[in-house]
């Protein structure tokens, strides 16, 4: 898939002006103060005041901002030029000194000189990816001396399924890549975009050992039987910002979480 970089960006740049109208990303909420990371990262993040943070695939950059609320100099990169030119704005409108950087995340090292003390992703991110080996090294090479890589994702398990969750649907493993078309998009069902997209399946051997090879020590790993998200199908919220697919319960990962040092 040589051009899955060109596919993936249409698709995410298609997604930006209805992601941003949705109830999913309350832009409204963020504006006044609304902070957009969930308990399951913030644990692992701890006090961030004066830390610089690298934040990979920030998407229109709620996450990046937040952060920089709280006290951190943050830097945010995404795939997606729309994304980034909405992200800017967003930050302007929050008065962050939050940056961001448009790039292809394997091209960070070629265009941003600088290191972290955390580098951070969470949520959908790595599954846009073909290879965890040379993500790691990115990972690795802005990742300061003693500093911190944390992230949280949905669980591979998850991705076996098919969209409704009556069969397994796709290989755990790293087969070969997925290309599927979809309609509407995860913040917006209804949203009238129809867009072609390339992911992969990550196993989490390959996310942990690829970690592990580029010198980042494992010292925290958590799986999680929710999601702090309600961007599946047919899911139902068994408490406050907590939810699960209905017919699965608590008998499946929906999320995962790491937090790792650079050695």
């Amino acid at each position: 898939m040589d051009n899955y970089l060109d596919i993936n960006k249409n698709s995410w740049n298609a997604r930006v002006e209805p992601h941003l109208g949705s109830d999913f990303y309350f832009v409204d909420e963020f504006l006044k103060g609304r902070n957009s990371l969930n308990s399951i990262e913030l644990d692992l993040l701890g006090d961030v005041k004066g830390k610089s943070i690298l934040h990979l695939q920030c998407h229109f950059g709620q996450d990046s901002i937040s952060l920089s609320r709280m006290g951190a100099k943050v830097t945010g990169i995404d795939l997606s030029d729309k994304a980034i030119d909405a992200a800017r704005e967003l930050a302007g409108k929050c008065i962050t000194d939050t940056k961001f950087i448009c790039t292809d995340i394997y091209n960070l090292p070629n265009v941003l000189n600088e290191k972290f003390d955390i580098v951070f992703t969470s949520y959908g991110t790595i599954g846009w990816l073909p290879d965890l080996e040379r993500w790691a090294n990115v990972v690795s090479h802005f990742v300061k001396p003693d500093g911190y890589f944390i992230m949280a994702e949905f669980h591979p398990v998850v991705w076996m399924y098919d969209d409704d969750f009556e069969g397994v649907a796709y290989n755990y493993f790293n087969e070969k890549p997925i290309v599927e078309t979809s309609e509407g998009t995860y913040a917006d069902q209804s949203a009238n975009i129809v867009q072609d997209y390339v992911s992969w399946n990550h196993p989490l051997s390959d996310v942990l050992q690829n970690l592990m090879d580029k010198d980042l020590i494992l010292e925290n790993f958590r799986e999680f039987d929710w999601s702090p998200y309600a961007c599946f199908r047919h899911v139902e919220e068994f408490e406050k910002g907590k939810w699960r697919i209905t017919k699965f319960g608590n008998k499946i990962p929906l999320v995962y979480a790491i937090k790792a040092k650079k050695r």
